[in-house]
C-alpha cells in the first residue's frame, strides 16, 4: 500500500511545482499589468470546461453511436481513446465506468487531484477540494444531490478513486432523445460533469 501512496505523492508534487510556477508567473503578469485577471479566468474557464472536455466528450459520443467502439472503451479505454489521438504523459492508464439503469458512477481522488488531464482538460477547482475529496466518498448523493443530480433510489452509486496509475472517464447514460444523432451532435450532449460522473449527459443549451 504505502509504494502506491508514494507513487501517488510523487505524482502530486510534479503536478503542484508546475502548479506553483504556473501562479507565480500568472501573478507576476497580473502586477506588470500584461494580464487583465478577468481575461486570465476566461482563458482558464475555457480549458477547464470547453477546450479541454471536448476530447472527452467525443470519447463518449463515438461509444453512444458504436457499439463496438463502447465494447473496446470498456474492456480497453486506455486504447481505444490513444485510437482517437487523445494521450496524454506515458503511463496514464484509463478506465472507463459505464453509467446505467442500476449503476452510476462518480470519481474523485481522495489523496490529490489526479484527474484524466487528455480526455478532460484541467481539473475544477471544486475537484480538488478537500470537502469533495472527502464527501464523495462518504455521501456520495448528498454531493450529487448539490449538483442537481438526484438519482432512482434503486440506482447504486459506485466512488472510483482516481490514483497516479489509474485515471476514470464515466461514460454517461445516452438520453433517449438523443439517439440516431451523428458523432459530433452527440458530443455536444456530453458535459464535463457527466464524465466525472456528477452530472448527466444533457440537451446542449442553446448558445446565446
Amino acid at each position: 500500500m504505502s509504494d502506491h501512496h508514494h507513487h501517488h505523492d510523487h505524482d502530486h508534487s510534479e503536478l503542484s511545482d508546475l502548479e506553483l510556477r504556473v501562479r507565480a508567473l500568472e501573478s507576476l503578469m497580473v502586477e506588470k499589468g500584461y494580464v487583465d485577471p478577468a481575461a486570465l479566468d476566461a482563458l482558464i474557464d475555457t480549458y477547464e470546461t470547453k477546450v479541454g472536455p471536448r476530447n472527452g466528450a467525443q470519447v463518449v459520443a463515438k461509444a453512444w453511436a458504436d457499439p463496438a467502439y463502447k465494447q473496446w472503451l470498456l474492456e480497453d479505454a486506455t486504447a481505444a481513446i490513444a485510437s482517437l489521438s487523445f494521450t496524454g504523459r506515458q503511463g496514464e492508464h484509463m478506465v472507463a465506468v459505464e453509467n446505467t439503469d442500476t449503476t452510476h458512477n462518480m470519481v474523485v481522488c481522495t489523496l490529490c487531484s489526479c484527474y484524466p488531464w487528455p480526455v478532460l482538460g484541467l481539473p475544477p477547482t471544486w475537484y480538488k477540494a478537500a470537502p469533495y475529496r472527502a464527501r464523495a466518498v462518504m455521501q456520495p448523493r448528498a454531493v450529487l444531490a448539490e449538483f442537481g443530480v438526484s438519482l432512482p433510489d434503486g440506482q447504486e452509486v459506485r466512488v472510483w478513486d482516481s490514483t497516479a496509475e489509474i485515471r476514470y472517464l464515466v461514460l454517461p447514460q445516452q438520453p433517449e432523445e438523443s439517439k440516431g444523432l451523428s458523432e459530433a451532435e452527440l458530443a455536444d450532449w456530453v458535459t464535463r460533469d457527466s464524465m466525472i460522473g456528477v452530472g448527466l449527459a444533457q440537451r446542449p443549451q442553446a448558445e446565446g
